[in-house]
């Protein structure tokens, strides 16, 4: 497998998240306002109680990617269409945490489930973790997003081993309108609504997938996924920073790999970091060692170690992988 198609079966898979994590607050004295901290509840949870229809753009550096998005809540869940306006076409259709992405230049239809990727504007887990012991949530002032009222929140990092967040939110449903990835003042990458309806009735026609009839015809790749007693991959992490946890540790695959790889996961309930670890083969020298910046927030660390090829990808700060990445040992399972 080549260094690359491992990144981009490591970003496909990003991220396991906090669907396992405790779901309170830390209870510690912080610096944190209540006020702040029941608004991520509100963000959290209007993804999954509003109809939207939206375009939004993804902008880092000097990349801009533009998407529709059809949401609709009825009495059978959650069913949402995400379609990318620019570059090479690609579709998601979602039926409550079922996922297909339909990718028509290479005739390949993805499945996976949902709880292995954020999706904006649903970008906070849910339940919330403990967001308290590795940020200081602030309420900021009100602003207007694509012509609606919104309530700025700040979550300013505790330490130096993850970003920071600005997040912007409808006053009125809670629904997350705007959210920038912060390096201290610099804006990592960000995700703004610039056209949105936010109620109505929406036809349940307009979230069929154009490529349903065609796609019969396409490969199918299924990023599964097999859950593992803690200890049991062989594999661990020592050095974990402070207020990660680690979530979940698995067998799971990748798009571009003919077998599963090791996964283990962690999260602070926010920021995620996917470790990946799959045999050198025989076939295919392992990928040069080092630090790879990938697109936003996400940075990737490879490094070989015991014959297995260890990736590290996760959307904090360079230092961070690389501390998590070189600390990760293979351990003899009783």
């Amino acid at each position: 497998m080549t260094r690359i198609a491992l990144i981009r079966g490591a970003l496909a898979a990003l991220l396991l998240l906090s669907a396992h994590a405790q779901s309170v607050f830390a209870q510690h004295p912080s610096n944190s306002s209540p006020e702040a901290l029941s608004w991520l509840q509100k963000i959290a949870a209007a993804p999954r109680q509003y109809n939207y229809v939206g375009t939004f753009v993804y902008s880092s550096g000097n990349h801009i990617e533009t998407s529709r998005i059809i949401h609709l809540v009825n009495e059978e869940g959650e069913h949402e269409k995400s379609v990318v306006l620019d570059g090479p076409p690609r579709e998601i259709i979602r039926n409550n945490d079922e996922m297909r992405c339909y990718l028509p230049e290479s005739k390949t239809v993805v499945t996976e489930k949902r709880w292995l990727r954020k999706v904006f504007p649903a970008l906070l887990p849910q339940p919330l973790s403990n967001l308290d012991e590795s940020y200081i949530v602030k309420k900021g002032g009100e602003e207007r997003v694509s012509d609606y009222l919104c309530q700025v929140i700040e979550l300013e990092p505790r330490d130096d081993r993850r970003y920071g967040q600005k997040l912007w939110v409808d006053v009125d449903t809670g629904l997350l309108l705007k959210a920038a990835v912060m390096d201290k003042d610099r804006v990592v990458e960000q995700f703004v609504f610039t056209d949105l309806k936010i109620g109505g009735e929406i036809d349940k026609e307009l979230l069929k997938s154009r490529y349903a009839a065609k796609a019969a015809e396409w490969r199918t790749t299924n990023l599964v996924s097999s859950t593992m007693r803690s200890g049991k991959l062989g594999w661990q992490v020592n050095d974990i920073p402070p207020g990660f946890k680690k979530i979940i540790e698995m067998k799971r695959n990748l798009s571009g790999k003919s077998g599963p790889v090791g996964h283990i996961a962690l999260s602070d309930g926010l920021a995620a970091v996917s470790v990946f670890i799959e045999p050198v083969s025989k076939d295919i020298p392992p990928p040069a060692e080092g630090l790879y910046h990938s697109r936003g927030a996400i940075n990737i660390y490879s490094r070989t170690a015991a014959d297995n090829v260890i990736t590290t990808v996760g959307e904090v700060p360079p230092a961070t992988v690389m501390q998590i990445g070189n600390s990760v040992t293979n351990h003899k399972v009783h």
